[in-house]
């Protein structure tokens, strides 16, 4: 197998983009991504998207995006797995690459979520739960993860603070980050304070809906030496599944696909958990963050809230999540999360994040958690600065 390298990265602005269509925001991702990588050409595109269907009517991404980047003909695929789907089109280019199919790919995602009402764009999102045994029912993932975070209270005595607290973080690296959704800070009061959407997350402790997109270019470490910039290697890749409804799982308090993502994609890399010096996780919700950190096995369970009110988890902390504002702060356009998680890794390994956001002591290998739905899969990768 092939080393596999990240050379170049692009992004949109990030929120309610009403100047700008699904195809526009794509297209200026993708080209700022192959500008910053300086190559002359793609072999092949994979693209994230849940659910261009729901959202904007839109399907057959393969022949619209490549249409509109100016490049008609090249293999092109469009990859789905809820709210996972950019880290899986990342994990895509990625075995393409290291499987010697092709040389010079590219990874995006998009999702353009406010161009329809509410109401439709929670259907939308509904559909990566089980539509009859959750959905039917009422249920939607405010409330599936209002149960996961009482479970979780419960049995650990995980408290109202300790979920204002990830908020309250990831804004504040959010109001560093020149394209979240959200650029500014809030305090726990406001938090604690803010509209309660299914108890006890209130609606800071939301991720919001979001319009955007991201895209990266994955090539060979030979490439990527030729291109004379800054690269950074990707040593592993994971994923796991889980039932999707929250009823037929073991332990309301883990997320087992996590779990069984962050171990394959730790063994791919040979390294330990210990050795990661920061990451970018899947707080779709406050309780998310917390969750996951115990999943990736960073923490023992019940133990990561207290780690992030103890400061550990901040930029300056000893295990730094989510320098870029995560979710919650700078958005989850659902299909390009993924995506831009590897954005920000590849910032902080080559030292090259905005506005005081850099991590310090130049950090040499990252991680990225993407999740679909309430936990029902999961993609993780590995990623280290080139020596």
């Amino acid at each position: 197998m092939r080393s596999v390298c990240v050379v170049g990265v692009g992004m949109s602005k990030w929120g309610e983009v009403w100047r700008m269509s699904f195809r526009d925001l794509h297209t200026e991702a993708a080209l700022n991504a192959i500008r910053d990588a300086g190559v002359d050409r793609l072999d092949a595109l994979y693209v994230g998207c849940m659910s261009g269907g729901l959202f904007v009517g839109q399907e057959h991404l393969a022949s619209l995006l490549t249409d509109y980047m100016g490049m008609r003909g090249i293999p092109a695929m469009r990859v789905e797995s809820a709210c996972a789907s950019g880290g899986m089109a990342f994990r895509a280019a990625f075995i393409e690459v290291a499987s010697g199919m092709s040389d010079i790919v590219m990874a995006s995602g998009v999702e353009k979520m406010t161009d329809c009402a509410p109401d439709d764009a929670t259907s939308a999102l509904a559909s990566a739960a089980d539509q009859e045994y959750e959905v039917f029912h009422g249920a939607t993932f405010p409330g599936l993860y209002a149960m996961m975070a009482h479970a979780h209270m419960a049995k650990y005595g995980t408290t109202r603070e300790m979920l204002s607290a990830v908020a309250v973080k990831n804004h504040q690296n959010g109001a560093k980050n020149p394209v979240a959704q959200y650029p500014f800070e809030i305090t726990r009061e406001q938090v604690e304070k803010s509209v309660m959407i299914a108890d006890p997350l209130r609606i800071l402790d939301c991720s919001p809906i979001t319009d955007g997109a991201a895209a990266v270019i994955v090539t060979t470490e030979e490439v990527a030496k030729s291109l004379g910039k800054p690269y950074i290697k990707v040593l592993g890749s994971g994923v796991g599944t889980d039932t999707i409804a929250l009823a037929q799982r073991q332990d309301l308090t883990t997320l087992r696909a996590v779990t069984l993502a962050a171990q394959r994609a730790l063994d791919m890399a040979g390294k330990k958990i210990d050795e990661i010096n920061f990451a970018e996780v899947h707080d779709c919700f406050t309780i998310a963050e917390i969750m996951v950190a115990e999943a990736i096995g960073k923490y023992e369970p019940g133990k990561a809230g207290q780690a992030i009110l103890a400061g550990e988890t901040g930029r300056e902390g000893a295990f730094p999540i989510n320098t870029s504002g995560g979710l919650k702060s700078k958005g989850h356009p659902v299909g390009a999360t993924g995506i831009a998680q590897v954005v920000e890794v590849y910032k902080q390994l080559t030292g090259i994040a905005e506005n005081g956001r850099q991590i310090p002591g130049s950090p040499t290998i990252g991680m990225t958690q993407n999740m679909g739905g309430s936990g029902g899969s999961s993609v993780v990768h590995i990623m280290e600065v080139a020596s």
